[in-house]
């Protein structure tokens, strides 16, 4: 049993010590995150051959063997030509250790900095005691430790820091790959000013849609579809459009906008503060909320009410998610549904509706 566990388990990328002062802890690092995205291969339709990519010269388009090819620096006028053994000269060697050079508060770590996790363990049951006053004493001062290291010919600048009990080391970028927003973004707002009646609302919409961070409640729907679409694929199904995206919301509409979404998201169906989920429900319906209340703050006069009853009809039908318009079109046997759009699933029902009824009449 022991043996089918140490198999199971997952091999270090790096072994060696981590050190803060006189101290040295021998450990592993292990690497954190894996990643679920459906990988595709290339064929050529109409066949299942595999295109293959193959290096060839430019000018003559015969292929080139690997070791007739040497890397070149473009440096306008002219390539400077580089050996790949003149990079492994000058490549520092492997980090044998971790060194801290230095222990810094988190909050002074902005979230940009961070790029890639890794856990770090006990080489050995003999360092358990270490490993846990280290831990330990990161955690209770709320500090993380800073460091560089070499790990495949490439220096890292890294943070180690206690999280649930372990410690990770969070691989970061260096000052000078960091972009300046204000000069990647030309429509960062200035002097913009806004009214207290709106950042009042807009902060009742942040309290109103405020919850407990759980990872497991959110998930990548995109990949999920991807799955659905070749299970459909390999049964010769085909599957619904996917909804487009929220338009957006317009200035002069921005108090309504902000009215509104409070208004749902404390609504029963909206979930209420705390109940706020992955999937941006609040968000994709405030055009609808918006709309529902205008219509109630005008509404018409009976005989003009009469008159629109086709409209509201089709209102109620933009109320409905994609999936409960399918589900509609399903039963009342709308021919090539699940190839619609939401939008055209709202007018073919529209049209399907007002087909039955001049029929019954």
């Amino acid at each position: 049993m022991q043996k089918e566990v140490a198999a199971a388990m997952a091999r270090p990328v790096w072994s060696g010590a981590l050190t803060f002062g006189l101290v040295s802890l021998p450990v592993q690092m292990f690497t954190a995150t894996d990643s679920h995205t459906v990988h595709f291969h290339q064929l050529q339709r109409g066949t299942s051959d595999r295109v293959r990519n193959k290096r060839v010269n430019e000018r003559t388009g015969d292929e080139v063997p690997l070791d007739e090819i040497v890397k070149g620096y473009d440096a306008g006028d002219e390539y400077v030509l580089i050996e790949p053994g003149e990079l492994e000269d000058i490549a520092p060697g492997r980090s044998q250790a971790v060194e801290i050079t230095g222990f810094v508060d988190l909050e002074q770590v902005e979230p940009v900095f961070f790029d890639k996790t890794y856990y770090l363990g006990p080489k050995g049951k003999e360092y358990a005691k270490i490993y846990a006053l280290l831990e330990k004493a990161l955690a209770e001062a709320g500090k993380a430790g800073i460091a560089t290291f070499v790990m495949r010919n490439r220096q890292y600048l890294v943070a180690v820091k206690a999280e649930g009990g372990l410690l990770t080391l969070h691989t970061l970028h260096w000052a000078d790959e960091i972009r300046d927003p204000r000069k990647e973004i030309g429509a960062l707002p200035q002097d913009t000013e806004v009214t207290g009646r709106e950042l009042k609302m807009a902060e009742q919409l942040i309290d109103t849609l405020s919850m407990d961070w759980n990872p497991e409640d959110f998930h990548d729907t995109f990949q999920e579809q991807v799955t659905k679409l070749i299970e459909a694929k390999r049964g010769g199904e085909s599957v619904e459009k996917a909804e487009p995206p929220a338009k957006s919301t317009n200035v002069v509409d921005l108090m309504e906008a902000l009215r509104a979404s409070v208004d749902q998201a404390k609504s029963p169906k909206g979930g209420g503060k705390g109940k706020a989920t992955a999937s941006g429900a609040p968000v994709a319906g405030i055009k609808d909320a918006a709309d529902k209340r205008r219509s109630g703050r005008d509404a018409k006069p009976e005989g003009k009410a009469k008159a629109e009853d086709k409209q509201t009809k089709a209102s109620s039908l933009d109320s409905l998610t994609k999936a409960e318009l399918y589900r509609r079109a399903t039963e009342a046997g709308v021919p090539g549904r699940s190839s619609m759009t939401r939008e055209e699933l709202v007018k073919a029902l529209g049209g399907k509706r007002g087909r039955r009824k001049a029929q019954a009449s």
